[in-house]
């Protein structure tokens, strides 16, 4: 039976402990690192490794907390989207207003927890790659499997750096040396898309089909993380560059044709703790949890567990807008309204009492809402109806919706004494995004009808009976009314826009949505849209704009001053902070 390899990551460390004590335990060891009598060993290297995967939930380096950089992203890209509010209150955390707001400052702690995990993780990984070459008697085979691991983890890091800054400095285990605290400050200056390809290719070509322990990545997951490196360069400024467009449809081709993954039957098993791990999942961040461990699993979500009255009990973050409700409307054929989905709002309960009676809107809706939203009178997955007000904290400031996708069952919650922990993996590339990713290359080179069929293979899920949210007698919960594309693609600039309204209605709440919308190369667009009218739910948006250089973000001031060589400063600021 495959064992999961986040539940090796404290054996691991506990072992590197162990190994550094002997019978000279009087001597004092080097402090803020591994000595190299602890790594340069096989079990060392083995624990170091682990100690690389350890970073991918967001949680672990010291002086961040979890809700800084966890793999989920909701902050930055979802709430900066216009998939979500905030959420809680006005009084709550306000450093999140001024993310949600526009108001990106270099001193923001976000900004800055975020930086500092990329970043660890990154030297977590040169540590590996540095000293397994020092370790001859691991063997050829193993070797460069934790060389591909490494170099696959090594970029990811820098991947999750570069869609949130897009200047870095990419670091190498070549110059990477734990003694020299010099040898990190790079520019950031050159384009460092190449190096991080290179990561991902090397690791393509040497992992194996199959992996031993979930979590570790395969060969495909490789292959996939490459084409979307690949999807992050389509789009140079709103425009096509068939040269990356042809990479990653070459490569998501050989993903799809291997037959390795298939959509699961229900939507919502993507997003279930009991289904983790299944065929849709190319690379899966593994959490684990133990009645002993309180500070693991999904913590970098817990803010966004409902508040007071709710499961988890707090906090209240993380609120869907009336935006991305709207988007889940369907015509009379159950297709999406890509061009006017915002012009009138699914009804809610804003400013109605829990006691009070209300009737839920009874249009035509996508059966995914049910499964992304939390709405009141809807099932929320094994915990009752959404009461609505009763479980948000402030609907007048933040809106009457929760979010859903990353809450458990009952079952599955509560098992190390807090609430808002769990053990439900966070997907970060299924097969739904290589199929969608695949579409937007086929439209793009030209295949118009290529496009449709992948998009309604995900339709034809969304549209099975057996996924949808259903009431205590077995009806369906809402009026869900979803039907494939039937009507042949002709019209290229439809089959984008279909293709992405698909993208958005599948993925929305993931933490992807803002970084879809820069690599598209309409962010300006659609997020001043966006504003316009919500501004006039949501006051405390009013005079919020979104600039060009709101693409990236700042990088933070205390990266930038310690990154001082003789007096100079080696990173230099994004454009127009």
């Amino acid at each position: 039976m495959k064992a999961i390899l986040k539940t090796k990551i404290s054996i691991a460390l506990s072992l590197i402990l162990m190994m550094a004590c002997s019978e000279e335990f009087l001597e004092k060891l080097p402090q803020g690192q591994y000595s190299p009598q602890v790594l340069q060993t096989p079990r060392g290297i083995e624990g170091a490794l682990i100690g690389a995967y350890a970073l991918l939930d967001g949680i672990g380096t010291a002086g961040v907390t979890s809700w800084h950089a966890p793999a989920s992203n909701w902050i930055f890209g979802s709430v900066v989207s216009d998939d979500a509010y905030k959420g809680s209150d006005a009084g709550d955390q306000p450093e999140q207003t001024f993310m949600e707001r526009y108001v990106w400052l270099p001193t923001n702690v976000h900004l800055y927890g975020k930086w500092r995990t990329v970043y660890d993780g990154i030297a977590r990984s040169n540590d590996v790659l540095a000293n397994l070459p020092l370790v001859p008697e691991i063997n050829p085979d193993r070797r460069l499997q934790i060389e591909a691991e490494a170099r696959f983890l090594r970029a990811h890091y820098h991947f999750e750096g570069k869609q949130m800054w897009n200047n870095i400095s990419f670091i190498s285990d070549e110059i990477w040396n734990p003694d020299d605290p010099t040898s990190v400050l790079v520019p950031n200056t050159e384009d460092t898309w190449p190096l991080i390809q290179a990561d991902f290719a090397f690791a393509m070509e040497n992992l194996p089909e199959e992996q031993p322990d979930l979590g570790r990545p395969t060969k495909y997951a490789a292959m996939a993380y490459l084409a979307k490196c690949h999807m992050f360069q389509a789009f140079p400024n709103g425009t096509r560059d068939l040269e990356h467009i042809n990479a990653a449809k070459t490569l998501l081709d050989q993903i799809i044709q291997s037959g390795k993954y298939r959509l699961v039957e229900k939507f919502h098993d993507n997003f279930a703790a009991e289904t983790r791990n299944n065929e849709e999942s190319v690379f899966e961040i593994q959490y684990s949890l133990t009645a002993a461990d309180a500070s693991g699993g999904n913590l970098g979500d817990g803010l966004t567990y409902m508040y007071p009255n709710g499961p988890g009990g707090c906090c209240g973050f993380f609120q869907p807008s009336q935006n991305l409700v709207n988007a889940y409307k369907t015509n009379e054929n159950g297709l999406p309204l890509i061009y006017s989905f915002n012009e009138v709002d699914v009804k809610n309960d804003e400013g109605i009492l829990s006691s009070e009676p209300f009737e839920p809107y009874e249009g035509n809706l996508d059966p995914r809402l049910d499964w992304t939203v939390g709405r009141r009178g809807i099932p929320y997955l094994d915990w009752g109806n959404h009461p609505g007000r009763f479980w948000i904290r402030d609907q007048s400031y933040a809106g009457p919706y929760s979010s859903k996708k990353q809450i458990v069952s009952r079952a599955e919650s509560g098992k190390s004494g807090n609430m808002r922990a769990s053990a439900n993996n966070y997907r970060l590339i299924r097969y739904s995004h290589v199929l969608l990713w695949a579409a937007e290359c086929e439209v793009e080179l030209g295949n118009l009808e290529k496009a449709r069929e992948y998009v309604n293979i995900i339709r034809s899920r969304a549209a099975n009976p057996s996924g949808f949210v259903l009431k205590n007698d077995g009806s369906p919960a809402a009026n869900y009314v979803i039907d494939l594309y039937q009507d042949t693609w002709t019209d290229s600039g439809f089959a984008r826009d279909a293709v992405r309204f698909e993208n958005r209605l599948e993925f929305a709440m993931e933490g992807h949505r803002f970084f879809d919308l820069v690599r598209w190369g309409v962010s300006v667009t659609v997020l001043n849209n966006y504003l316009q009218k919500e501004r006039q739910l949501r006051t405390y948006l009013s005079g919020a704009t979104f600039e060009e250089k709101n693409q990236y973000y700042p990088i933070p001031e205390q990266a930038i001053v310690y990154s001082s060589k003789d007096g100079v400063a080696t990173i230099v600021q994004n454009p127009g902070y």
